[in-house]
């Protein structure tokens, strides 16, 4: 097959976005499949795009054996409504016309990824114009999830997404969701049944391994060998929360060995280090995002794999990345989360869940845990082994490959 692949993030970017999309072109490409990538010129979440891509309309490359089409967008570092729509829209002409005058040659399969749910709106173009059937993967529902989070609010605008979120559903000849709760939420809908298949996010198990933790690397990260580190990996969003586990770092800065450490960016990331020197916590570390291959090595530091989210009904059907990048490492998790992750941590074995926005019972967690190493790793082992049952990020490839091929073939 040749598959456009529409994503608007993409490596180098780091995320949970960007780690799915690649995961799943690689699995394609080692299938034997043709795959074309029409992506933003890498900037987020910063909002900067790097010299090499500046002023160019169009950035071609030859990666890991697919073709990847990086596309000028209105990047900004300022995230304000009129800067993310402008960042949105862009990206939705620019790769409507790259699907459409630089992806040349004839094409099986669009698949486009969402949200940003504008990059639906790139590939609606490209498919009712070039007659190519559609694919489209929702892994948040938009704009639900943006209303709940307070990014989008104008009614108009409301509609409009709605709409279009709508035509996209129409249009597409199958839609994958990334967790069961957003595919019941679309049932729900109306959508049937034979139309919907899930295919959730999981972890690379070669990548994400149990290793030793790296000496010269916990003392680069400013950590001493006999503390008990706290981690979270990813981004600094409005939906995670993270205050939460600030106000736990506060309620624990007496524990001397306890330290949160934050790795990754975001636009919550800035204020999140406001509160913490606010506070005057000396437990709290804060670091750059990392290319997903050191990553492995900064969780081998790690006591605790900590995710929270705030209360609010969307993060109840999340199942995140991060998570099963811990349990993939060996690494207990502590989960601040409601719905179908702590369901699945809970059945896995691999961690403990306490109720989201209550920084009281997540620090008591962390002491409870600091003082049991030998349930910390029955849980971390539970976990491993869980993943490679269920959740390597290979199988959900090989399952998406073939879910492709049963959509041209029909």
């Amino acid at each position: 097959m040749r598959i456009l692949y529409l994503s608007q993030y993409y490596p180098p970017e780091v995320g949970a976005t960007q780690t799915r999309a690649r995961e799943m072109v690689q699995g394609l490409a080692r299938a034997g499949h043709e795959v074309m990538v029409i992506t933003e010129a890498p900037n987020h979440p910063h909002g900067v795009i790097p010299p090499a891509y500046r002023g160019k309309a169009v950035t071609r490359s030859r990666e890991e054996g697919v073709n990847v089409l990086r596309m000028w967008v209105k990047a900004s570092p300022v995230k304000g409504f009129r800067a993310r729509m402008a960042f949105y829209l862009s990206y939705m002409v620019m790769a409507a016309w790259a699907g459409l005058f630089l992806a040349r040659g004839r094409w099986d399969l669009i698949y486009a990824t969402s949200p940003p749910l504008f990059v639906g709106g790139a590939a609606l173009a490209i498919s009712y114009l070039r007659r190519i059937p559609l694919v489209f993967e929702v892994r948040d529902l938009w704009p639900e999830s943006a209303v709940a989070l307070g990014e989008l609010n104008n009614p108009r605008a409301v509609q409009m997404a709605t709409r279009l979120e709508e035509a996209c559903y129409r249009r597409a000849r199958h839609i994958v969701t990334a967790t069961q709760g957003i595919h019941d939420r679309l049932l729900a809908r109306g959508l049937p049944p034979e139309k919907v298949t899930t295919i959730p996010n999981g972890a690379n198990t070669e990548l994400y391994s149990p290793r030793p933790p790296d000496p010269a690397l916990r003392a680069r990260m400013g950590l001493e060998e006999s503390q008990f580190v706290v981690l979270y990996t990813g981004l600094h969003g409005l939906a995670h929360g993270l205050e939460t586990a600030i106000e736990a770092a506060d309620l624990l800065r007496d524990e001397r060995d306890i330290v949160f450490l934050f790795v990754g960016d975001g636009p919550q990331k800035g204020a999140l280090k406001a509160l913490a020197a606010e506070r005057k916590l000396d437990n709290v570390r804060f670091h750059d995002a990392v290319p997903e291959t050191e990553l492995p090595d900064i969780l081998a530091l790690g006591h605790l794999g900590l995710d929270t989210r705030r209360r609010l009904e969307i993060s109840r059907g999340t199942l995140p990345v991060k998570m099963f990048s811990y349990m993939a490492c060996g690494l207990p998790v502590l989960l601040a989360i409601e719905g179908e992750a702590a369901d699945l941590l809970r059945e896995a074995g691999a961690g403990v869940v306490v109720p989201p926005e209550s920084p009281a019972e997540l620090a008591a967690a962390v002491r409870t845990l600091r003082d049991d190493p030998a349930r910390r790793t029955e849980m971390g082992e539970r976990g491993r082994a869980y993943v490679m049952a269920h959740y390597a990020r290979q199988t959900q490839a090989a399952r998406l490959e073939k879910l492709l091929r049963g959509v041209v073939g029909g």
